[in-house]
Parts: C-alpha cells; structure tokens; sequence
C-alpha cells in the first residue's frame, strides 16, 4: 500500500508559479497530507533556513537535504533514510523527481519512481496512484 509522497525541490516544486499559494504540485502535497498520506522533501540542497524552512516545514511531515545528512541523491542510503524518517518502508513511498537517474534509485531502493517531465504529465500520474484529484 502506498502511504507516503517523496517531492524532489529543485526542478518539481520550483516549476513555474511555485510560490507556495497555488502551484498545482504543492496542492497535491497539501491534499496529500489531508488525506493522511506522509510526506517528505527529499533535495540534494545544502539545507533550508529561516521562512524558506517554515514554509517547507509547514508543507512537509519530514524534510531531508543531502548537505545535512552527508550524502545525497542518487545514492540509495538517501531514500533508505527518507521513509525510516517517515516511519516507513521504501515500497510505501512514492518519490518524484526531475532527473531520471535520481527516480532510477529511488526504484532500486524500493519505492514507486515518478520522473516529473511537466506538472500535467505529474498530476496525472499522482492522481492514478493516490486517487487524487487532478487539479490537487
């Protein structure tokens, strides 16, 4: 059963109209969380601080950034920690990124890859495996 959304940051949540209010991906993350679904930032970033990390806190059950945990995407120690930090096992989750290599992992390790190429083509794909609504 999937019980968790993994969100890269990086060239998924920073799509255009990425401001937190009402990107359609964010919506997603947020309809998510409404339905009981874990959630988790996953990004090969240094870290977040100050309203960037509020902001993310506030979106996300767990966040996990490669430059403060030593290691980083696509090795699989990553997405190993992300769903123990979730109180999950890999198969439970669904990771999304914009690289293919990064996705490949996550699928290696366990989880459900989805390679974000456009916000529709993720929506929908979203939508198939959470039976969520398209528009978040």
């Amino acid at each position: 059963m999937l019980r968790a959304l993994v969100m890269d940051y990086g060239g998924v949540l920073t799509d255009p109209g990425a401001d937190g209010t009402g990107q359609p991906l964010v919506e997603v993350v947020r309809t998510a969380r409404t339905r009981g679904l874990r959630t988790a930032l996953l990004s090969n970033a240094d870290g977040a601080t100050g309203p960037a990390r509020d902001w993310l806190a506030d979106l996300f059950d767990v966040l996990v950034f490669s430059g403060e945990v030593g290691f980083g995407k696509p090795d699989e120690r990553i997405y190993r920690l992300t769903a123990a930090r979730l109180g999950l096992q890999p198969g439970e989750c669904v990771f999304v990124d914009d690289l293919r290599g990064n996705v490949l992992a996550a699928v290696a390790t366990g989880m459900v890859g989805v390679h974000h190429r456009s916000v529709a083509a993720t929506l929908a794909e979203l939508a198939t495996l959470f039976e969520l609504p398209l528009d978040g």
